[in-house]
């Protein structure tokens, strides 16, 4: 399985993850609702919901809007593997309402899931590239996914705070020059009234942006075989060494640290 992302826009994004040391990633943001399928190796979650493990065969589904500790460990195997897709939220705010007594989730965990699960996974990110079949093809497929949940639980959708809005209008162009002036006029507010929201939510724009800006990165080297230097400059940074700086300081590691082979058992803090 090589590293790659395909998407349908306005559906759902995909990728797929190799990872051939134990890496920890602190304070990982969740933008949008994503389900991970783990292949190989396992993965542990820890955020305000709790504690969840993951091993291979086993899936789990995440909402948007919540940050975990995420280490991916090899376990026996010669290398961690895993798929995930994420949802577009206005997909998912098309699925119907859930049953009467079933509360929505932050996290749902699927256990062992079966081959067919896993067909219909493969299925939906075969069609992403598919120019023959219609978007509302796709976006069935897409919400098939959505119906292997159902006997597990349902994502939560939640957009009362500002910065989970504004990473995702930041995330849409994360090498752009973003000012507050432009922020703050996408939500029609005014500049003072975007930096009071945010810092009742004890965040700025400045970290938002960073954060999304290192945390896209942190997508395309796991889930593309793009050299680091391109990558920088799709976050904005036309200094490769300056992004390995700032990189380094968010995550704990080297952007080569994380397609780098390493003594198995090792964890590397990031």
């Amino acid at each position: 399985m090589q590293p790659t992302i395909v998407q349908r826009a306005g559906i759902a994004v995909s990728g797929s993850i190799v990872q051939r040391q134990p890496l920890q990633f602190r304070r990982l943001w969740i933008d949008l609702p994503t389900l991970v399928l783990v292949e190989s190796g396992y993965k542990i979650l820890h955020g305000e919901a709790g504690t969840f493990r993951v091993e291979a065969g086993q899936a789990v589904a995440l909402a948007g809007g919540q940050a975990f500790d995420v280490t991916n460990y090899l376990g026996e195997a010669p290398s961690y593997r895993a798929r995930w897709l994420a949802w577009e939220r206005g997909l998912l705010e098309q699925w119907r309402a859930p049953a009467a007594g079933v509360r929505p989730q932050s996290v749902v965990t699927l256990g062992k899931v079966v081959p067919a699960f896993a067909d219909a996974f493969t299925a939906l990110t075969q069609s992403f590239d598919d120019a023959a079949l219609p978007d509302a093809v796709v976006a069935h497929r897409a919400l098939e996914m959505l119906v292997w949940l159902e006997g597990a639980g349902r994502l939560l959708l939640d957009d009362a705070s500002l910065a989970p809005r504004v990473r995702r209008l930041l995330a849409g162009d994360p090498a752009h020059d973003w000012h507050s002036p432009e922020v703050a006029g996408h939500f029609a507010m005014s500049e003072a009234s975007l930096r009071r929201h945010l810092a009742a939510e004890e965040c700025s724009l400045s970290e938002i942006l960073l954060d999304v800006r290192m945390s896209t990165a942190l997508t395309m080297l796991q889930s593309t075989a793009q050299p680091v230097t391109r990558i920088a400059g799709e976050v904005g940074y036309q200094s490769p060494s300056q992004f390995a700086v700032r990189f380094r300081r968010r995550f704990g590691c080297s952007p080569s640290d994380i397609r780098r082979d390493s003594p198995r058992g090792r964890v590397a803090l990031a």
